[in-house]
């Protein structure tokens, strides 16, 4: 008898070696249903022994032996069911709730709410929820907002502002002359300013393969360099060549800027392209320094017209629809993302990395510095609008205010696609 309690009591201590050695590999159900074995392998006792030779707690060596008689089989699981911490959503049944009312967009324009004026991080929100009476964790809460539905969201411009009623035939209206200037091989290109930027070793957007550990160092402020200043790329897009055109402004993006960038692409690219053109389509923006409203624009457009030899047709985007400007998604995309956390250290730089730019689907663009002074602040009076509307504009019949024809002088009829109306 006694001899075989030495062997049970050895077998007991051989066990404690085992899960001295392999414990740390083992999950809690693992090192429980090992014990629970060992306890039955010895049979009467065996779970006081086991309990005290390894220093488990008897309530885990038995409940071991009991789902092994029972017939416990692999399940993955790790626990038994009912076991671990309750979900937070059984403790506090009302805390989902609670969240809901913090992050409901209806919320935002409640000046009482506490996050009103606070990013919706998930601390603010489980400080917030613990404030209430809700004990929540950061962690706690971002797997609430994820059973919720929700998940982390840039912004989405899609919202286009109040719609003119006349948005959508606008539209139609721009296609119509694109077109029939396209069929009647002359050239349409689509005209923009695109940001300012800075020149300098300036922090820039995006990320780009470097060394690890050895990120591009940047100034740590963006205050602009008093010699190099900013740069205001004008961008002229020819739609039927996919081929861009940046005039690089070095001073004031003005109307008189605009119509430059235009010319100088008209002599460098636009004549050599299309020799026999008569007449040119330009779709651009409602506002900025080629705005349909800009005075100075249109003058502008008709001293160049004198130079050559043009019949210049322009159709603007409706207000708040520029996004749909080719320029934009054909050409500016490009060049923003070539440029990618690349600093515009020098002139050099901008203008190399604009004519680098290129697509698969044949892109190629040409660059230029324009250091030209353009002088701001240039008005034309009624007077001189009016004689300049009689001898050089012609109104489209389809919202004039829109489209409308330049010429040399009055003698030149308009010629145009037929309008809608």
């Amino acid at each position: 008898m006694g001899s075989l309690a030495g062997v049970e009591e050895g077998f007991a201590a051989g066990l404690a070696g085992v899960l001295a050695e392999v414990g740390p590999f083992l999950d809690e159900r693992q090192r429980r249903l090992l014990l629970g074995s060992a306890a039955r392998q010895i049979g009467h006792g065996g779970i006081a022994m086991i309990a005290s030779a390894t220093g488990a707690a008897a309530d885990t060596v038995g409940r071991g032996s009991a789902e092994l008689e029972a017939g416990a089989e692999p399940d993955g699981r790790v626990r038994v069911r009912g076991a671990g911490r309750k979900p937070v959503t059984e403790l506090d049944p009302g805390i989902v709730a609670a969240l809901d009312l913090l992050v409901d967009p209806g919320s935002r324009g409640d000046p009482m709410r506490a996050l009103r004026w606070t990013t919706k991080s998930t601390a603010h929100l489980a400080d917030e929820l613990t404030a209430q009476g809700h004990r929540c964790s950061a962690r706690t809460a971002a797997k609430l907002l994820t059973a919720m539905g929700f998940s982390l969201h840039g912004n989405a411009k899609t919202i286009e502002g109040r719609q003119h009623p006349d948005r959508d035939q606008q539209f139609r209206y721009i296609n119509e002359q694109v077109t029939a200037f396209q069929a009647a091989g002359d050239p349409v290109i689509s005209v923009d300013t695109k940001k300012k930027e800075l020149i300098g070793n300036y922090a820039a957007g995006g990320r780009e393969w470097e060394r690890s550990g050895q990120p591009r160092k940047v100034n740590d402020h963006d205050f602009p360099d008093k010699e190099l200043g900013k740069v205001a790329p004008y961008g002229v897009y020819d739609l039927t060549a996919n081929a861009g055109w940046v005039n690089v402004g070095t001073s004031a993006d003005t109307a008189q800027f605009a119509v430059e960038s235009i010319r100088r692409w008209w002599n460098l690219i636009g004549r050599p392209g299309y020799p026999a053109a008569t007449r040119l389509l330009i779709t651009a923006d409602a506002g900025g320094s080629n705005g349909a409203r800009l005075r100075l624009w249109k003058t502008e457009l008709a001293a160049f017209a004198a130079e050559s030899g043009l019949e210049i047709t322009v159709v603007h985007f409706p207000p708040g629809t520029s996004k749909w400007n080719r320029v934009e998604h054909r050409l500016f995309s490009y060049i923003t993302m070539n440029w990618r956390a690349r600093p515009l250290e020098s002139h050099e730089v901008v203008i190399e990395t604009i004519a680098a730019t290129t697509t698969r689907t044949g892109l190629a663009v040409r660059a230029m510095l324009d250091t030209s002074v353009y002088q701001t602040g240039i008005r034309i009076s009624d007077k001189d609008m009016k004689a300049f509307e009689a001898r050089h504009l012609h109104r489209h019949q389809f919202h004039g205010n829109w489209n409308y024809t330049v010429s040399a002088g009055a003698e030149q009829n308009a010629t145009r696609p037929k309008s809608p109306n």
